[in-house]
């Protein structure tokens, strides 16, 4: 079995259908209409529910997986210099409630994000119902030219959660979608909000880990030199390492710190 697969557990059927259950007498349907996705994500069931709402079910066990991650992601954090700063959950309905009100508080700020609906607990389930965005694509999926042109906007939406004491806190291409040619950010996680030096610099190297592969790490970081201060791009330096070990981000991390302290020099 993919350890992936063994990682994110199964759900009986039975609790499944009382989930959906639960959602059709939530919202007054007789029926819906049921779409699991296949996606390659540790931390919840996905479904599409009448083309309407994108569903996250999340159990026990997606939980002491993201639980087992924070830990790995805090020892990051102190490798790279500084103390660790993300949050953990104890149960699934801290994990959706914790998303629905991030997902509502980066639109409340005028960041584009899926409408968040509803999340509550149906028999020990964790249960997030958001806006589904039809006919989206993930960053990943974009072309270069495109990435290229729209790099620096994508800082500015991670500037404007700095600027707001916010931060992402699991910046990936999957986690950044196109709709309408308008980026979209999904899965933010939990992150210490008295802590807004560090995961400001976080956020800053996982996103210059997702371009750099795509447009280089010169034009990545002359993106993100407008919307940081030479502080920032210097301690952005410091996470580079440690966002290089996930298995989710490959990239050129010698180059990337040259041109973060170049960039940093230029604007002293």
């Amino acid at each position: 079995m993919d350890i992936r697969r063994l990682a994110r557990g199964t759900v009986e059927w039975g609790r499944l259908e009382r989930v959906m259950q639960t959602l059709a007498d939530r919202y007054d349907r007789e029926c819906i209409r049921v779409e699991f996705l296949e996606a390659d994500n540790w931390l919840s069931i996905p479904c599409v529910i009448d083309e309407e709402w994108f569903v996250k079910i999340v159990s026990r066990q997606n939980a002491l997986v993201h639980a087992m991650l924070t830990t790995g992601r805090n020892v990051g954090a102190v490798s790279a210099g500084t103390g660790g700063f993300f949050g953990r959950f104890d149960t699934p309905r801290g994990m959706v409630e914790h998303e629905y009100e991030a997902t509502e508080r980066m639109r409340e700020i005028g960041i584009n994000a899926p409408r968040p609906i509803d999340a509550f607990e149906v028999n020990g389930l964790g249960v997030l119902v958001l806006e589904y965005l039809p006919e989206f694509r993930s960053l990943d999926d974009a072309p270069d030219w495109f990435v290229a042109e729209r790099a620096t906007e994508l800082f500015e939406m991670l500037g404007t959660l700095r600027d707001h004491g916010m931060a992402h806190g699991d910046l990936r291409g999957e986690n950044i979608l196109l709709c309408d040619d308008e980026f979209y950010f999904i899965d933010a996680t939990n992150v210490h909000d008295d802590r807004v030096a560090e995961t400001t610099a976080y956020d800053l190297a996982c996103a210059l880990a997702v371009l750099e592969p795509r447009i280089g790490a010169f034009d990545a970081v002359a993106a993100a030199e407008p919307v940081y201060e030479p502080s920032e791009l210097l301690l952005a330096r410091r996470f580079l390492d440690f966002v290089r070990l996930r298995p989710d981000h490959e990239f050129d991390a010698a180059t990337l710190r040259i041109e973060l302290e170049r960039a940093a020099n230029r604007g002293q």
